[in-house]
């Protein structure tokens, strides 16, 4: 029985942003066995999925219908956009998950164009410059502002003002623009003032995260979810024109709760990875290598861990196999930014083969889609090193493991999915939905790894790196819930620890936050719980 903790949760949740809220449904998850934190973890994600009149009255899930009547505006945007190539692009840009989340779509739908035999005209923007986006992802610099060419934009950027055409819809997915927890963007969208007239504005509220204040578990997959449905939905009624919008988006979201309940009949056997992986990052390290797109996703969900969890950066690695040539940003020498940037094949390879010991697990993300026997290549190469490997594959009906391959695996999660759509699109759907679901998988290994290693007290984490203001009332709150003063009393605590100082001097009090900020993200330990 988990011990009683005193949780001052009356009064001050009420003026938190819905994503820094404690979710009921996890309030014990610290003290989950691996099945239980599957089964917690798999409920609050169908929350993405509850029916409007199932919902609490002011939380807006994807089903309701004022969210689906301005997806369905949006499509008639980025129809006109699609309709003419030649002189259109579509931005999508966003900061920290939202950046990653453009970076991965844009390139997904370039590659449908690419089938299509297209030219690419989608690009993003991940906020904070050539540095940030490198440290985050290893995946892009800055890009730069659409050249004046293009006509029409679609996207939230800066750079709109200069097209003659602009239709910028700004979404929000968890957090309203509220004092003093406004991310950035909203910020940006009030300086921007008259000068973009917004398309619409719109936010998502699909309930607290299963780990507080963890917006890429929840929220990331809602974006993800909506962008990919905006957006196929689009390609669709272009080609299809007979097909109604709303129609068209509605029969998009259900393969997607579909696909929600697909990993269900997998439980048991993602609590046996849930738990030989938490084991290894509490140790060792872990290490997953994927192939093209999992292995984005897969880099993704570890490098949101840094910032969340006070992770160290070995605790799990992630590695992109093959060619990615056409998925990065050709100017960018990601090599000369050093090795804590190594995530290639060859890196793996190189730097991380020779040094594999027992005490290490390797997780390999792959679909039948992709070339079997260089996974089996490195596959047999990893087993001469350790024997804690295991698969997580995604198939489609009529697709076979090869018999050496499976018999290389001591333990293999095989998804098989039924060949839902014939179209071209519709392939892409299910491309998508296999992202969604390893997302889903490995949301449930990066919490129960951090329970191990003492970072989660209930379901908050609490050896977060203070690395911006969101991160820093987000440890405040901490002090507030788990002490139950007043939040300038834990302002003045959280003060003196970032200062190293007894008491607070007034000139101290005086700095501006982002001055702490910066003193903050040097030190291993603010949190004093």
């Amino acid at each position: 029985t988990p011990p009683v903790v005193t949780l001052q949760l009356a009064g001050y949740e009420a003026a938190l942003p819905v994503s820094e809220k404690s979710n009921p449904i996890t309030q014990e998850l610290d003290w989950a066995n691996p099945m239980q934190v599957v089964q917690l973890l798999k409920e609050c994600d169908a929350k993405i999925f509850q029916e409007e009149e199932e919902a609490l009255l002011n939380y807006k899930r994807l089903y309701s219908q004022s969210v689906l009547e301005t997806m369905t505006d949006i499509i008639s945007k980025a129809q006109e956009v699609l309709k003419d190539p030649e002189n259109g692009l579509i931005v999508l840009s966003g900061s920290g998950t939202s950046g990653r989340l453009s970076f991965l779509i844009a390139n997904s739908f370039n590659k449908l164009l690419k089938g299509l035999g297209q030219l690419p005209h989608y690009t993003y923007i991940i906020a904070g410059g050539d540095s940030t986006a490198a440290e985050q992802l290893l995946l892009s610099p800055y890009k730069k502002s659409p050249k004046a060419r293009w006509k029409r934009t679609l996207g939230l950027v800066r750079s709109c003002r200069n097209h003659t055409k602009p239709s910028p819809p700004a979404v929000g997915v968890g957090s309203a623009p509220h004092q003093p927890w406004s991310p950035q963007g909203w910020h940006l969208i009030a300086s921007l003032g008259s000068s973009l007239h917004f398309t619409r504005l719109f936010l998502i509220f699909d309930g607290p995260e299963g780990i507080r204040g963890f917006s890429w578990m929840k929220g990331g997959s809602a974006t993800k979810i909506l962008l990919e449905m905006v957006l196929l939905a689009a390609h669709k009624v272009s080609r299809e024109s007979e097909i109604q919008k709303s129609e068209c988006l509605v029969e998009i979201l259900r393969t997607y709760e579909r696909a929600h309940t697909v990993i269900c009949a997998h439980s048991r056997k993602i609590a046996a990875l849930v738990k030989g992986a938490g084991m290894s990052t509490a140790s060792e390290g872990l290490y997953m290598v994927g192939w093209p797109m999992l292995g984005l996703i897969e880099i993704m969900n570890d490098v949101e861990c840094i910032p969340a969890f006070g992770a160290d950066s070995k605790d799990v690695q992630g590695f992109l196999i093959g060619d990615h040539n056409d998925t990065f940003n050709k100017e960018m020498d990601l090599i000369a930014q050093g090795p804590q940037f190594a995530f290639s094949q060859e890196d793996f390879v190189k730097i991380i083969l020779p040094s594999l010991t027992e005490l290490n697990s390797v997780l390999f993300l792959f679909t039948l889609d992709n070339d079997l026997a260089e996974v089996e290549k490195l596959v047999i190469q990893v087993k001469e090193k350790t024997s804690n490997i295991q698969a997580l594959s995604h198939a489609t009906v009529g697709q076979y493991w090869l018999a050496s391959l499976r018999k290389l695996f001591p333990a293999i999660i095989s998804i098989m999915w039924p060949i839902l759509f014939r179209d071209y699109e519709g392939n892409f759907i299910q491309k998508f939905q296999q992202e969604l679901n390893t997302k889903w998988i490995l949301n449930t290994v990066s919490p129960r790894a951090h329970i191990l290693k003492g970072k989660i007290l209930c379901n908050c984490m609490v050896d977060l790196l203070i690395g911006s203001s969101k991160l820093f009332w987000r440890a405040v709150s901490i002090l507030q819930r788990f002490t139950g003063h007043s939040q300038a009393r834990c302002l003045d605590s959280l003060l003196q620890v970032i200062c190293d100082s007894e008491v607070l001097l007034d000139d101290l009090c005086n700095k501006e936050i982002s001055t702490h900020i910066l003193v903050a993200t040097e030190k291993n330990k603010v949190i004093g719980i």
